[in-house]
């Protein structure tokens, strides 16, 4: 089969399309054959192998541990494991895989869930990590309720769209913060109102918002709380930026530390995890069209490294998928 494979660590050209051999289903796996794959910055991360702590958190301290990349899917079910109950071949299903970016991969049963019925498999590709991340902001770390306030920095972005929509479902009303050029996106998936921040500041003291969910990551906490009510929550959620060891996981410490000394505001971390119970969440709010992914573009699966290249610039308006 194809896939794109690397064995070492560095830039976009050190991916190959290479021939290897189907992935061995173990007991509690399932084979999919791979329809689209989704693209978010956690590739570029593995890829390069920095910050250099991903690199002794298991991914492989000299060479990635896992050569084949990408780890979002969308496809249909070959054959599964002996200890798989849930799933069986000829079923569509969607969710999280070591090793996406090929014409098959294996994954864990309890990583996949039904894909849901009124999205194509590219659209399905697009909701594991992004969405699942913001259901987990907003849900777990920002206990969102309705009608509060909520600020979603990055609103256009892989997991900003997936945020407004889903805080949106939640009751709540929602900023959405992005380029005057992505305004028009934002509101169409929800957003009551949008903020420029090539024009406005966001804490201008003029807003206040219960929940700040942030998934920049180029703003300081001190800036970010300006922009806080009483009592209010901020979750980090990513973003690029730091130094080449600990990268934006120096920004999450950060936050972590100063959480034990501020009273007046809440100020969240969010270590994401990947679930099929979150997974089933999200096929809910889709096929009940709370919720709908938006696509920037796709690529082929030989073209993995130019759709990596253009992640890279920041301008992608939602989600970049791949097609195999």
């Amino acid at each position: 089969m194809k896939a794109i494979v690397q064995n070492r660590y560095g830039s976009v050209d050190v991916l190959k399309l290479t021939e290897i051999e189907k992935p061995v289903v173990g007991a509690g796996e399932v084979l999919v054959r791979v329809h689209a794959a989704g693209v978010d910055p956690g590739v570029w991360h593995l890829m390069t192998g920095r910050p250099y702590l991903i690199r002794v958190m298991g991914y492989g301290l000299r060479a990635p541990k896992w050569r084949v990349r990408g780890r979002d899917l969308a496809g249909r079910v070959e054959a599964v494991g002996a200890n798989v109950t849930g799933f069986r071949p000829g079923d569509d299903v969607f969710g999280t895989s070591e090793g996406s970016f090929a014409d098959y991969t294996s994954a864990r049963e309890d990583r996949l869930a039904p894909k849901p019925a009124n999205l194509s498999f590219e659209q399905a590709a697009t909701v594991p990590i992004s969405a699942q991340t913001a259901l987990q902001a907003l849900r777990d770390a920002g206990q969102v309720r309705p009608e509060q306030r909520v600020l979603i920095i990055g609103a256009a972005g892989g997991v900003g769209s997936f945020a407004v929509q889903i805080a949106k479902a939640f009751g709540a009303h929602v900023t959405g913060v992005c380029s005057g050029a992505k305004a028009d996106l934002v509101r169409s998936i929800g957003a009551d109102d949008v903020i420029d921040y090539t024009r406005e500041d966001l804490a201008d003291r003029t807003r206040r918002f219960d929940l700040i969910v942030d998934t920049a990551g180029n703003r300081s906490l001190s800036h970010l709380r300006r922009a806080l009510a009483p009592n209010g929550t901020l979750v980090i959620v990513g973003g690029e930026g730091g130094g080449p060891w600990f990268g934006m996981l120096s920004r999450m410490i950060q936050t972590g530390l100063l959480a034990r000394f501020v009273k007046r505001h809440k100020l969240r971390v969010l270590s994401s995890t990947e679930s099929k119970a979150d997974l089933e969440v999200l096929r809910e709010l889709i096929e009940t069209g709370k919720v709908t992914p938006v696509i920037d573009r796709t690529y082929p699966l030989r073209d993995v490294p130019d759709a990596i290249r253009y992640l890279e610039q920041g301008h992608a308006r939602g989600k970049v998928v791949i097609t195999v």
